[in-house]
């Protein structure tokens, strides 16, 4: 295949992940009358990329509010303590997501990260005691290498998911404007 053949399949690609960013919910009609391609070749090209895992899944974007949830975030450092195998083990299969489903946490993401914290968890609850009972939770779980937890609450959404917020109006509330 030419160079120039791979640059092309790249930039169309991005294309068609650009539109799927804007709006996953579009059809692939839409999507390919947007791109300037046939309704086929966005099939292909979506087919494609979750195959190679570069589209993991699709995701609803919601309106916690309305929902009555309260969405947090959750900084973890860790301890000095090398993980073992079955703590690595117990984050590989989600262990924390399926016994937080039980007190009503609802696992948005979940990111390893490198800096003054490690890892970032972001998650919905009734309220700032269920968030507070997660985090004892994973203190628990997770006994002796977690060193410290700073637990946040999102006051407000101006974009999420890549989508901005249709009511970003209101946030001038939160500054009384």
């Amino acid at each position: 295949m030419a160079k120039n053949s791979f640059e092309q399949i790249k930039k169309d690609e991005q294309r068609v992940l650009d539109e799927l960013s804007d709006n996953a919910n579009n059809s692939v009609n839409e999507i390919a009358k947007k791109c300037g391609f046939s309704r086929q070749k966005v099939w292909r090209i979506i087919k494609n990329l979750e195959s190679d895992k570069t589209i993991w899944g699709y995701a609803t974007v919601t309106d916690k509010d309305k929902l009555n949830k309260k969405e947090f975030v959750l900084l973890i450092k860790r301890s000095n303590l090398s993980l073992t195998k079955n703590v690595v083990n117990k984050i590989i299969q989600r262990e924390l997501d399926i016994e937080s489903k039980k007190i009503g946490i609802d696992i948005l993401s979940s990111v390893y990260v490198n800096g003054i914290y490690d890892w970032i968890i972001c998650f919905t609850a009734e309220d700032i005691k269920g968030a507070k009972r997660f985090c004892e939770n994973l203190n628990k779980t997770f006994e002796g290498f977690i060193s410290e937890v700073q637990l946040l609450e999102k006051m407000f959404a101006a974009k999420k998911s890549g989508i901005e917020n249709p009511d970003i109006k209101k946030l001038g509330d939160f500054f009384n404007l």
